[in-house]
């Protein structure tokens, strides 16, 4: 009799601490369930962004997008990224309509010189949407921002690459992209910022100006023309990464490389392989990643403040052996 009441008791004791658990366990749940509810709360997205780019295949854009996620990342919204393959107006302007269908909170967007991106970006906008340009941009729109680099600025660095590569006495061609998605005026910023730059050194002149179509032919072909003129040309600068890959090119296939001085755009595996090889001076360019990066931290603190700046520069990355 005395063991089964003995088992009886203990019984009773298992029973009652467990009881006394679950209670605790239960309490515990009850008091920290505002804490656990409060942490998944500040973890959703606070803001859906939508992000356009002209191509998803180009080492610049995919490294603005990595940018662009990273920034998502830090400042907790949820990036949506599109862009066609490979260039495509036509299909840049579809994914900004959907963009703008959709009801984001906001677009970052590239622009290409045609009005329908004005005309979505005033749709946008009256839709209560911010728009932020990148790359190229929609002066005459109202988007609230643009980031990227100043283009004047961009040519000037352009120009005093080429006083070092040439020693100040140079014949120079300059091959201007003719891509309609390239914006026009920020070509002359360039082109002015480099005339700028070498406006000081009476043996510099700039000797002809050419246009490049699409296509790294194009730019073979004008440097083939170039090399082939009595006009004793020996430096090119490039504005385009394609045609700087091209014009170098053309130099390696006619064996003028070290009598022709090249500064292009860009930082392709292509050309920075050229420019080891001391077949391309150095080149400038935009900085993609900082480009992505600013322009989701600028559209954040357009939801969260109301305004940013309107023009947010990413500076100018300027590349040679030396430093590539």
């Amino acid at each position: 009799m005395r063991d089964k009441n003995n088992g009886l008791y203990v019984k009773f004791m298992l029973v009652s601490f467990a009881l006394i658990f679950a209670l605790m366990v239960y309490g515990f749940y009850m008091t920290a369930r505002p804490i656990f509810e409060d942490q998944i709360l500040d973890k959703r997205p606070k803001y859906h962004f939508y992000m356009v780019a002209p191509n998803s295949v180009d080492p610049f854009w995919m490294e603005v997008r990595r940018g662009a996620q990273d920034a998502a990342k830090q400042y907790r919204v949820a990036l949506e990224f599109n862009a066609p393959r490979f260039n495509d107006t036509r299909e840049e302007i579809k994914y900004l309509d959907i963009a703008v269908t959709s009801k984001v909170n906001g677009i970052v967007t590239h622009v290409s010189n045609n009005e329908d991106f004005t005309a979505l970006i005033e749709k946008a906008y009256e839709k209560g949407i911010p728009v932020v340009t990148v790359d190229n941009d929609a002066k005459q729109s109202r988007r609230k921002s643009f980031v990227g680099t100043n283009s004047f600025v961009l040519g000037e660095e352009a120009g005093k690459l080429m006083v070092e590569a040439t020693g100040g006495r140079a014949n120079i061609a300059v091959i201007m992209s003719s891509d309609v998605q390239k914006d026009t005026s920020a070509q002359d910023l360039k082109l002015n910022g480099f005339l700028n730059a070498i406006k000081d050194y009476p043996g510099m002149k700039v000797v002809k100006i050419f246009a490049s179509k699409l296509g790294i032919l194009s730019a073979e072909e004008i440097t083939q023309s170039i090399i082939n003129s009595s006009e004793k040309i020996d430096a090119i600068y490039c504005m385009d990464s394609v045609d700087t890959v091209g014009a170098a090119q053309t130099v390696v296939d006619f064996n003028r490389v070290g009598y022709i001085k090249i500064v292009g755009y860009g930082d392709t595996p292509d050309i920075m392989r050229y420019i080891d090889k001391g077949i391309i001076y150095g080149t400038v360019m935009s900085d993609p990643y900082k480009m992505g990066y600013e322009s989701i931290k600028t559209l954040f603190e357009i939801r969260e403040k109301g305004n940013a700046s309107t023009f947010i520069d990413t500076g100018v990355k300027v590349i040679t052996k030396s430093n590539g």
